[in-house]
This record gives C-alpha cells, structure tokens and sequence, in this order.
C-alpha cells in the first residue's frame, strides 16, 4: 500500500494502520491505547485524514486550551 489517504483505502484497511501504528492494542497497558483508538475513529470511519486528526490534536496541545491558566507564581483551574 503506497498511500494512506481515505480515498486510496477501505475502511478495513484504515483500521489495520491505526492499528499498527499504535501498537499492542490489545495487551496489559494503562488504558491508553482505547483513547487513541477512539481519537482516530474518524479515519477509521473515512470522515478525517490522519494528517486532519494530527493537526486539530496538536493545535489543542500547544495551545493549552484545556490546560490550567498560570495566575501569579502558581496555578489555578
């Protein structure tokens, strides 16, 4: 398979790369790997590019958006 884009893969396909890409999603872990499948469903599903998925996570990482908001020398929710 040369490409990962929606058009160029079935949805059968789409769920052996995320699968892959994550890993042992199956083995003892910290209850990590469920999230990341879910964060990828929509690929999975054939409604975001991978590329799509990655860009909107890393936009809400670096923005801390969820993050707490510094107040003085401390912080605060």
């Amino acid at each position: 398979m040369d490409s990962i884009l929606i058009k160029d893969t079935t949805r059968e396909q789409r769920e052996q790369i995320v699968a892959e890409s994550i890993g042992n999603i199956s083995g003892s872990c910290d209850g990590c790997a469920a999230g990341l499948i879910e964060m990828y469903q929509d690929y999975i599903d054939g409604k975001k590019e991978i590329r799509e998925i990655n860009m909107a996570f890393r936009a809400n990482y670096e923005s801390g958006i969820e993050g707490p908001e510094k107040n003085g020398c401390g912080y605060a929710r």
